[in-house]
């Protein structure tokens, strides 16, 4: 992450095994720290489901689902801005843009929906991938906490 942590309100990082049940651990880790603005549900689910469909595509694609790799995400958060990174050192896309593509997937038992669900629900997605090094997912939310809406 270029910005220095110290310019922000608050920071994580939590490392993981590449195992499917720790999909739930990355969504609960980040709805917490999220969840120190006071956001509304809405909010707090479209995090989830982003940071999921990250892990999943982390575990699923880049480890092709072996045990042996970690997942590192970080989250960067102040009063306006959440900033979450979720990355792995597996396999890399080939083609970034092509992956992005609602429907579709390397895998035919998935929908391939991943990249979609985080570029609708959050408000800026980059990707960048390296074959053979793995691949980085940059997600912004805008956060508008319910204080502020009242």
């Amino acid at each position: 992450m270029d910005k220095k942590i110290n310019n922000w309100r608050n920071y994580i990082k939590l490392e993981f095994a590449s195992l499917p049940e720790n999909v739930g651990l990355a969504r609960v880790a980040v709805a917490s720290f999220a969840s120190q603005v006071d956001l509304t549900l809405n909010d707090l689910e479209e995090i989830k489901v982003a940071t999921s469909e990250a892990v999943s595509n982390a575990i699923i694609h880049g480890y092709e689902n072996s045990p042996e790799g970690i997942v590192v995400i970080e989250a960067f958060r102040d009063e306006t801005k959440l900033i979450l990174t979720v990355e792995d050192r597996g396999k890399g896309i080939a083609d970034v843009e092509q992956a992005m593509q609602p429907a579709y997937t390397t895998d035919p038992e998935r929908m391939g929906l991943g990249f979609v669900f985080m570029k609708s629900f959050m408000d800026h997605l980059e990707v960048t991938s390296r074959l053979g090094e793995g691949t980085k997912v940059i997600m912004t939310k805008n956060l508008n906490p319910v204080d502020a809406v009242n």
